[in-house]
């Protein structure tokens, strides 16, 4: 399956979870490729990060961008049982490529006012590829707050958007996500162990994936 995890809006978080969706399939015995289609290369860095700490990414990581993302991934779709593709922050031609070839667009979004704004435009580019691809699109909950009614408020609006579904899970604001990366790891992987993170992880996963 080709994922895409992006958004036009930065800073909601979808490099950790494009990383941590990658090191969770190869933990489940995939064969994993992650491109890094964003400007800022940040899945990329961390993938040497992990190269070093860990001794191997254990899956293959490349960077593309615009044209090259869409014609390199179609290239190489038959090679990997699991393609995510880490893209946006923007609206790039790097977004609207990954979107015209992925199967599923996971859309992390984090319960604040600017970032829920930002979901009609991203929606727009949502509609515009499904009109030539089949794209299922999906929104996540992302850093959320562990307290406090921001959450199903921000539920309540992203359920109105047409065209994207919305998990009923959400992952939460957790320092295991940073301190996990900063030793070139998933939350899966850390110890010590976060539990309600990896909890939450592993039912996006379950969201995201059939096996």
């Amino acid at each position: 399956m080709i994922l895409v995890v992006g958004n036009i809006k930065g800073g909601v978080g979808k490099t950790t979870l494009a990383v941590n969706i990658a090191i969770a399939r190869v933990l489940a015995g995939r064969d994993v490729l992650l491109v890094d289609g964003d400007e800022q290369r940040t899945a990329t860095i961390f993938t040497d990060l992990r190269t070093e700490q860990v001794g191997r990414s254990g899956y293959t990581s490349v960077s593309l961008q615009g044209v090259a993302l869409r014609t390199q991934v179609r290239q190489l779709t038959g090679k990997y049982q699991d393609i995510v593709i880490d893209v946006g922050g923007r609206d790039t031609g790097s977004l609207r490529a990954a979107l015209t070839i992925a199967e599923t667009v996971l859309i992390p979004v984090q319960p604040r006012s600017f970032d829920i704004w930002a979901i009609d435009h991203m929606a727009m580019l949502v509609k515009e590829a499904q009109e030539i691809n089949d794209l299922r699109a999906i929104i996540v909950l992302n850093a959320a707050d562990t307290h406090g009614k921001d959450n199903e408020e921000a539920r309540q609006v992203l359920s109105e958007v047409n065209n994207i579904e919305i998990l009923p899970i959400k992952i939460g604001r957790r320092k295991a996500y940073p301190n996990a990366a900063s030793t070139g790891r998933s939350v899966l992987e850390h110890v010590p162990i976060d539990m309600k993170a990896t909890d939450e992880l592993t039912a996006l996963i379950g969201s995201l994936y059939d096996d």
